[in-house]
């Protein structure tokens, strides 16, 4: 795509990669055949190419409006259109650099800053959250419906994780929302690890991943939550842990990028490009290893949820389903699996109508074999699918570890 930037946008940190982004793509299309927002609306502007000329004309010096703001915000950060694209287009580098121009230059109405700057104080906030979930439960019949299905269904307590007994390191991110949502996911990722002869240590002290602030118009403090986690994890990784490991692929799939977006910081482009090499996904230590030393078979059956983040950013689908298979787990066939849930980190709060009906399609194609169960690999799809109050939804590690023998 033929590009000439503008004086100003050249002088951006990243005014080289938009412009060698937008050369990349042909304008094919074939993003929009697997856009969720353009298979909603039909419009060209809520797909990828349409949203790619988007930017492309703030970038040129072209007017920058509240219409080309609500487009972009539309657009769920799923990188379906990535997995598509016959070109490589990177387009989710792209959409943050055209995100933060947009958003300097458009100012928000009130309620939408109200909404975004309050999500950003309360979800990074481990403490704060857990006090907010505690009084929900509460008070749950006083709550609108809305706000009753952003509480876990039942209220469920962590196991005792296993002492540190091994040769074997890893670490692993606790997350902001999941201690509260889903207490026991990492201590089962802890107990089926101990298992395979892989000790955990849980970085209490590294926070939010910062992908929240980032994708909320904060991207310099989506950063230095980043710089934060890498200091917290350096001496364990200088100790010898061979693993960060995360249990939520959102987080997973943010973390990969730390060495991405800060390439340019002489004082961590070094170490953030070692974080983002030691990053894995669970499922991506599981299936290095001996399960059959778990002991698990099971014949259970279950439908799985590929989060976005797993399948389209960290390129892993089909990576936990075929280490369910192996473990006996049933699977239930699920049509149009690559599209999203429409969870997409905060998407279900800032557009809930588009985020429903995402999830209501989703479900219908999760439930359409009838599954015991619906397991997923990230809090944000477990939480958003399971509050539609239909057929249970769990993390895929709790299914394997009550599977032990």
């Amino acid at each position: 795509m033929q590009t000439t930037l503008s004086e100003q946008a050249r002088q951006l940190p990243r005014a080289e990669e938009a412009e060698s982004i937008l050369r990349t793509c042909v304008h094919c299309g074939f993003c929009n055949a697997t856009c969720p927002t353009y298979q909603l609306l039909g419009d060209e502007l809520d797909g990828p190419r349409g949203r790619i000329y988007l930017i492309k004309q703030v970038l040129e010096g072209n007017e920058v409006t509240q219409k080309t703001q609500q487009h972009l915000d539309r657009c769920l950060s799923c990188r379906n259109c990535e997995t598509t694209c016959p070109s490589g287009v990177d387009y989710h580098n792209l959409l943050d650099i055209g995100r933060a121009m947009v958003d300097a230059a458009v100012p928000r109405p009130l309620g939408q800053r109200m909404l975004r700057e309050g999500l950003r104080s309360v979800i990074p906030n481990p403490g704060l959250f857990k006090g907010l979930v505690g009084s929900g439960q509460v008070f749950r019949a006083l709550l609108p419906n809305t706000l009753q299905a952003k509480l876990p269904r039942d209220v469920q307590k962590a196991k005792s994780r296993p002492t540190t007994r091994h040769s074997r390191k890893v670490l692993m991110l606790e997350g902001c929302v999941q201690p509260s949502l889903s207490p026991n996911t990492n201590a089962a990722a802890a107990r089926v690890l101990d298992r395979l002869g892989i000790s955990v240590t849980a970085a209490r002290k590294a926070g939010c991943c910062g992908a929240l602030d980032y994708h909320l118009d904060a991207q310099a403090a989506g950063l230095d939550r980043a710089r934060r986690n890498i200091d917290e994890w350096w001496p364990s990784i200088q100790q010898g842990a061979e693993a960060i490991v995360q249990t939520a692929s959102g987080c997973g799939a943010f973390i990969k990028e730390y060495g991405h977006l800060l390439s340019s910081d002489p004082a961590y482009a070094e170490k953030a490009k070692k974080v983002s090499g030691l990053t894995k996904d669970l499922v991506e230590v599981l299936r290095a290893e001996p399960l059959e030393k778990l002991g698990v078979h099971s014949d259970q059956r279950l439908a799985f949820h590929c989060p976005c983040t797993l399948q389209h950013a960290q390129k892993l689908g089909g990576a936990v389903e075929a280490v369910l298979t192996s473990l006996g787990f049933n699977l239930t066939p699920v049509a149009d699996s690559h599209l999203c849930c429409g969870s997409a980190g905060t998407y279900s709060l800032t557009q809930p109508e588009l985020s429903r009906q995402l999830r209501d399609n989703k479900l219908k194609a999760l439930e359409s074999g009838h599954p015991e169960v619906i397991v997923t690999a990230n809090i944000g799809c477990q939480s958003h699918l399971d509050g539609a109050g239909r057929t249970p939804v769990r993390h895929w590690i709790e299914l394997v570890e009550a599977a032990l023998p």
